[in-house]
């Protein structure tokens, strides 16, 4: 890499870009600390503060926006390592926490499937740790051992740049064998669903993903194991799920590639986005998982968390081959009022416009990824756009609530809003309505 310039990944979309480092004036670091009694490593900007332990399976043990901290943490396993347990010895699994990768498909059928959660080298493994960027883009890398009962080989690269919350993700499966293997490689992050006290279960954690209308389900979703959760619904476009301390896991083919998890009690979510593969084959048809546990067994001291698991299609992979899954994260505001996620962020509150004495005003509430100002665009029916206006400044870390005074340009039938960042460049739509009059 040429001196003075930063590899960044962007990863779902965006292929690899280089940047200056330091660009924009801003920055980001990475530096060794401790962590809950684990050595670990931290990545932070103005707005994120990552933790990463690589020893434990090169876990994401954390991550904290704005104070607020997602992930849960196993305070059973605090401070310890219980190094994977050998072929020969009793299946264990040690479940610490955070965000890993898995295989799929899962079971004690036959060779062909992973007996997890079980305390192997995928997910237990000491994992390398190094250092790819700094400054302008933090990027480092994780790379795990060899799993001979899977033929497997994983390896992570987290990046974080130094201008926006966005946490981008590429994970590599490697066939590690001497023959022909096929997986689905699986994200996996457990979001802490405790309440304030930690001592029960918060009745305010959300979760939601788009649903799919043509799904190969019935109901579009598929009850894998426990019971229907008592707290989800289907409809309107949306898949909605209130935690409730009961083990569940439910499978969606949802097609859009977005799920979120919203803590309402303190207005803080997370937006995880993928890939989609249209045509290719999913573990059990499923693109994606939530999982919630019975917080209620005291057996194991009282946990409470919901995982959101993202799936890979199933990939056929010769000696040496490899696969990537790339995702991103956007921790912004949201609670239980959700209504989609866009380019730019969650809406809380759908854009509408509202007429009183003679006088229109553009309304609507979001959780934004980005720091910035709101412009409204005005299209005409072939969208042309005739007219814009720039609104409130906006930040991920603050809810951005929408309430300005407009005019309207007389052929304008429609309105966009859109995100401009401090430097100038479009990061998306934020939202989307029709000014025409709804048929009689």
């Amino acid at each position: 890499m040429s001196k003075g310039f930063c590899k960044l990944r962007l990863g779902l979309f965006l292929g690899v870009a280089v940047l200056p480092c330091g660009a924009y004036g801003k920055s980001c670091s990475i530096r060794a600390t401790t962590y809950r009694g684990w050595n670990a490593q931290e990545i932070r900007n103005e707005w994120v503060t990552l933790t990463l332990v690589p020893r434990l399976g090169g876990r994401l043990m954390q991550v904290t926006f704005a104070s607020h901290e997602y992930l849960f943490v196993n305070k059973v396993y605090e401070g310890k390592y219980m190094p994977p347990v050998t072929a020969d010895a009793a299946p264990a699994w040690y479940n610490y926490g955070g965000d890993k990768i898995w295989p799929l498909p899962e079971g004690r059928k036959d060779e062909k499937h992973w007996p997890g959660p079980i305390a192997d080298a995928l997910d237990d493994g000491d994992y390398a740790f190094s250092i790819a960027s700094e400054g302008a883009v933090c990027q480092v890398r994780l790379d795990g051992p060899p799993d001979p009962r899977t033929g497997l080989q994983y390896s992570r690269e987290i990046s974080l740049a130094a201008d926006t919350p966005r946490i981008s993700f590429h994970a590599v499966m490697k066939n590690a064998a001497s023959h022909g293997i096929e997986w689905s490689v699986q994200s996996v992050s457990q979001y802490n669903t405790a309440d304030a006290s930690g001592q029960k279960a918060s009745a305010d954690m959300w979760a939601f993903a788009a649903s799919n209308e043509r799904s190969g389900f019935d109901g579009e979703y598929f009850v894998r194991s426990g019971k229907t959760p008592p707290g989800l619904s289907v409809g309107n476009g949306l898949v909605t799920l209130n935690y409730h301390s009961a083990e569940s896991e439910v499978w969606f083919d949802t097609q859009d590639g977005w799920l979120a998890v919203a803590d309402a009690a303190t207005g803080y979510a997370m937006v995880e986005k993928f890939r989609v593969d249209a045509g290719k084959e999913y573990p059990g048809k499923a693109t994606m998982i939530f999982y919630t546990n019975d917080g209620n067994d005291r057996s194991d001291g009282g946990l409470y968390y919901m995982e959101a698991e993202v799936n890979s299609p199933l990939v056929r992979l010769q000696p040496g081959e490899t696969y990537a899954m790339d995702t991103e994260w956007f921790p912004t505001r949201g609670g239980r009022d959700f209504a989609g996620v866009t380019e730019g962020g969650v809406i809380a509150e759908r854009l509408h416009v509202q007429n009183a004495s003679g006088s229109s005003r553009l309304v609507g509430t979001y959780g934004v990824f980005y720091a910035g100002k709101l412009v409204a665009e005005f299209l005409t029916g072939d969208r042309k756009v005739i007219g814009k206006k720039t609104l409130r400044g906006v930040a991920p870390q603050v809810v951005a609530r929408v309430d300005e005074k407009i005019r309207i340009p007389q052929d304008a039938e429609r309105v966009v809003l859109r995100i401009v960042d401090a430097h100038g460049r479009d990061r998306g739509r934020l939202d989307e309505i029709s000014l025409a009059a709804p048929p009689k």
